[in-house]
């Protein structure tokens, strides 16, 4: 039985490499709005239902569109207003259903990754051919309707194998090289971006995005008021601010359109964009070229320290116990 996911060693925050990020910034700060499309009657799925309530689920669905006709046009105006150039956490059957939206965004210079093709359509249950043809399609989806190289991925509404990660690696390398499937959103174990190990050995990251930050997570499911919301993503800078000053952190925020976009909650949001954006030392990005920037200054360093502790620790390089240690 499997005691992690084995897509990582554990490697403790205090006295890693120094990271610092362009001009001598302490943070990375990136927004991720997520910009999908749900289906009213999706094929069912043994392993997960798509609408708590019976078909056609109405209200979801509606408040979704709403997201999608009225709530990314005022997302949009707030994070250009910071300067903030959105990491779009792509449905991307909303290429065809939507493609005023993907031309909006791409005139802003916003970047697309992959989060899967509906996001009424899980994960759970997929083969891995079946899996990759998904991820394959999304890929290519985004590259024709916008010229990008697809650089990340999140599952679709988080449903995960313990194949995602490679699959994504691998189709993105046979479809564009290097230039394509070489960070994840998947993993949330940390504040700073992190090597992953994959099967076919390609250098590719994990870059933080946060779940606590969500606004789904606040508003659904902890039920967190607008005015609090907002206390909280202030506070959850300053602290990464803070330890920044030794190290340098990442701040994602990941929004969807129907929900930090309503009316009643968009000022909440407005006031933490302000007052993140108002710092000095905050370096404004994408998620791509987090990963991008940690590729090339960090990722060899970082990986050349946990191997080096882990054979301190009395492990191998696989993260199993060394036959010394194992006896001990």
């Amino acid at each position: 039985m499997k005691s992690d996911p084995g897509f990582y060693d554990y490697w403790p925050y205090h006295q890693r490499p120094q990271i610092q990020w362009p001009n001598g910034a302490k943070l990375a700060f990136w927004v991720a709005p997520n910009i999908e499309f749900y289906e009213l009657q999706p094929p069912a799925n043994p392993y997960r239902k798509a609408w708590p309530q019976p078909a056609p689920a109405v209200p979801g669905y509606s408040i979704r569109d709403y997201g999608n006709r009225v709530g990314h046009v005022r997302q949009m105006a707030l994070l250009e207003k910071y300067g903030v150039r959105g990491s779009v956490s792509l449905s991307t059957a909303l290429c065809e259903h939507h493609p005023e939206i993907i031309a909006m965004c791409a005139e802003r210079n916003w970047e697309f990754f992959s989060h899967g093709i509906y996001n009424t359509r899980y994960t759970y249950g997929m083969s891995d051919e079946q899996e990759r043809d998904m991820i394959r399609d999304s890929i290519e989806t985004i590259h024709r309707h916008t010229g990008q190289k697809c650089a990340g991925y999140l599952a679709p509404a988080l449903s995960h194998s313990e194949r995602t990660l490679d699959h994504f690696a691998e189709v993105g390398s046979e479809l564009f090289g290097d230039e394509a499937g070489f960070y994840t959103c998947d993993l949330f174990h940390d504040d700073q971006p992190t090597p992953i190990r994959l099967r076919n050995g390609k250098r590719f990251v994990s870059v933080p995005y946060s779940l606590e930050m969500n606004d789904t997570i606040a508003y659904v499911v902890n039920k967190v008021e607008p005015r609090r919301y907002g206390q909280m993503l202030k506070d959850n800078f300053d602290r990464l601010y803070l330890e920044g000053a030794e190290s340098g952190t990442v701040m994602c925020i990941p929004t969807h359109n129907y929900q930090v976009s309503c009316p009643h909650r968009l000022r909440a949001f407005e006031e933490a964009l302000e007052y993140i954006t108002g710092h000095p030392d905050v370096w404004v990005t994408t998620g791509r070229e987090i990963a991008e920037y940690y590729l090339q200054h960090y990722f060899d360093v970082a990986r050349t320290d946990i191997a080096s502790k882990q054979v301190q620790a009395g492990f191998d390089n696989t993260g199993a116990k060394t036959e010394a240690q194992g006896h001990a």
